[in-house]
C-alpha cells in the first residue's frame, strides 16, 4: 500500500507478527530516519510492534534537506495554529491508512514525538475519535490551550519528557502542559531530565520505553 506520507518503516522479525505499533513524529527540520533511531533499542523490547516515522508534508523552510509540520518563520500564533490544524488532517490520513495496512486500531498505536512531532501528538491523541494506547512526547508543549480545549474528544494517557536546560522549548512549557492535562481529567505523567537541553538521550529513550512497554500489552 502507498501512503500518503514518505515513511521509514521498520517491521518486526519474519517470524513475529505485528500486533501494535509506534508512530514517531519528527521535530522541526528532521526527518523521519532521524527519529527513526529511536526504534533500534525498543525493537527489541516489542518484538510485535511496526515503527512508522513519517517525513513532514513540507520542506523546512530554513532547512531544505529535513521537513516540519508546520511553519515557525512566521511567528503569529493563528498563522501557527492554522499551519498546525492542516498538518493533523495530512497526519490522520496517514494513520488511517496505517489501521488499515496493518489492521490495528488505535488502542493498540502508540503516538510519540519530538518538539514539533510532540505537539502534533498531544493534538491528535486527544482529538481522535477513539483513545490512542498513549502519547509519548520528547521536549514539546501544547500549540493551543484554548483550541484544543475545544476539540478533545479523548483522555489518552499521555507522559511528557523534557530537558531542564532546553532553551529552544524552555521546560516550563512541560509543566503549562501538565497542568492542561490534570484540569481536563487526561492522566498524565511527567519527567524532567537533568543537564540536558533539546534532544532526546539515553535516559529520556528508557523512561519513555518503559511506559510503553507498560502500555502495549
Amino acid at each position: 500500500m502507498t501512503f500518503c506520507l514518505n515513511a521509514t518503516i521498520i517491521k518486526p522479525e519474519k517470524d513475529h507478527d505485528i500486533k501494535s505499533a509506534v508512530i514517531l513524529l519528527h521535530g522541526y527540520g528532521g526527518d523521519g530516519k532521524d527519529i527513526s533511531m529511536l526504534s533500534l533499542n525498543w525493537k527489541r523490547h516489542l518484538p510485535n510492534t511496526v515503527f512508522i516515522c513519517p517525513n513532514g508534508h513540507e520542506t523546512c523552510s530554513i532547512n531544505p534537506s529535513g521537513f516540519q509540520w508546520f511553519d515557525l518563520t512566521v511567528e503569529e500564533p493563528k498563522y501557527i495554529l492554522e499551519q498546525s490544524l492542516n498538518a493533523e488532517k495530512i497526519l490522520n490520513q496517514f494513520i488511517n491508512e496505517i489501521k488499515k495496512n496493518y489492521n490495528l486500531k488505535n488502542n493498540k498505536i502508540c503516538l510519540s514525538g519530538f518538539s514539533q512531532g510532540c505537539m502534533m501528538s498531544i493534538n491528535l491523541g486527544l482529538t481522535a475519535d477513539e483513545k490512542f494506547n498513549c502519547i509519548v512526547g520528547f521536549s514539546g508543549k501544547i500549540i493551543d490551550k484554548e483550541n484544543l480545549k475545544s476539540r478533545k474528544k479523548v483522555s489518552t494517557d499521555t507522559l511528557l519528557i523534557h530537558g531542564d536546560s532546553d532553551q529552544i522549548v524552555p521546560p516550563n512549557f512541560m509543566l503549562e502542559s501538565k497542568d492542561f492535562f490534570i484540569r481536563n481529567d487526561i492522566k498524565i505523567e511527567t519527567h524532567l531530565i537533568k543537564n540536558c537541553d533539546h534532544h532526546i538521550p539515553i535516559e529520556s529513550s528508557s523512561i519513555a520505553l518503559n511506559y510503553i512497554l507498560k502500555k502495549i500489552k
